[in-house]
């Protein structure tokens, strides 16, 4: 699978992967992700990323998961 929006620089963002050499990280947009449920809010505070960032840097983000069972406290 080609991810040709994420992009890392040693000299730019401390080596983070980024979103077509953005000052945002695939990080950061996983977080923004989180803040903003309505995508089309999103893209209104951040009109430099497209939908395919998001997609790309979310696949990004599962390559580094794997399929470890982690014990939480939640109760169920």
């Amino acid at each position: 699978m080609k991810l040709d929006r994420i992009t890392s620089n040693p000299n730019w963002m401390n080596g983070q992967p980024c979103i077509r050499d953005l000052r945002l990280t695939v990080r950061r947009v996983l977080e923004l992700l989180a803040i903003y449920p309505d995508r089309q809010e999103l893209f209104q505070e951040f009109p430099e990323l497209e939908e395919e960032d998001i997609r790309q840097a979310l696949i990004f983000a599962s390559f580094y998961l794997d399929d470890r069972i982690y014990r939480t406290t939640a109760k169920r």
